[in-house]
């Protein structure tokens, strides 16, 4: 069973995310006979005067109820990793039509036609593995010249989303299109990895069988 999430992204692009499990079981009732008709022949064509013992004995039929276990729990499983992709498609479903953070580098500004129109970004971010005490963000315009950069400060490890007010270094409104940031993280001097994130609209969620 396969989740994916579809997404898109500020420029259009669609992106998806899949999660997959399967299992699969053996025919216990099938080794069981099998198994039943080889002990049988085993007893009738045993040595009389060395008979098999009766904890040889019931180790053999121990056996059955492992095998007979073990498609049990094989089921079992099976029944548990339904539930889990239901609980999943379920929880994905919920994001239709709100904004989620994915990994990415775009930000859009634009301003309303009318008069004292206010500029709206969209939000970017940053995934930390860990604390950082020096954040800085850098806004580029689509020829990759410098717009902004912001210093963000310390940042704890985690997941962490802002908004660009759209004003230039020069303190003029940004133009309206697309801008890319970087983000740099570092802790007493040590670079440290910085997952840049960009929004995106969930616009739908798609269950199917992995193959």
């Amino acid at each position: 069973m396969s989740i994916a999430v579809t997404t898109t992204d500020p420029t259009n692009t669609g992106v998806s995310t899949t999660s997959s499990s399967s299992l699969t079981g053996s025919n216990a009732a099938d080794l069981q006979s099998s198994f039943l008709t080889l002990l049988v022949a085993q007893l009738k064509n045993q040595d009389p005067t060395n008979p098999m013992e009766n904890n040889e004995l019931t180790s053999q039929l121990a056996q059955i109820s492992t095998v007979s276990g073990i498609e049990k729990l094989n089921t079992t499983l099976g029944s548990i990793s339904g539930q889990i992709d239901n609980s999943q498609s379920l929880q994905a479903s919920n994001l239709i039509g709100h904004g989620v953070m994915i990994p990415g580098t775009t930000v859009l500004a634009g301003t309303g036609s009318e008069e004292g129109a206010v500029t709206t970004t969209t939000p970017f971010g940053v995934e930390l593995q860990q604390a950082a005490d020096k954040v800085t963000a850098t806004i580029t315009d689509k020829n990759g010249a410098v717009v902004r950069t912001i210093d963000i400060g310390e940042l704890t490890a985690g997941v962490h989303s802002f908004t660009w007010d759209g004003t230039l270094t020069d303190g003029s409104t940004a133009p309206n299109g697309s801008y890319n940031v970087a983000i740099s993280a570092s802790n007493g001097g040590t670079q440290l990895v910085a997952q840049p994130l960009q929004f995106a609209l969930v616009q739908g969620v798609i269950r199917g069988q992995q193959r």
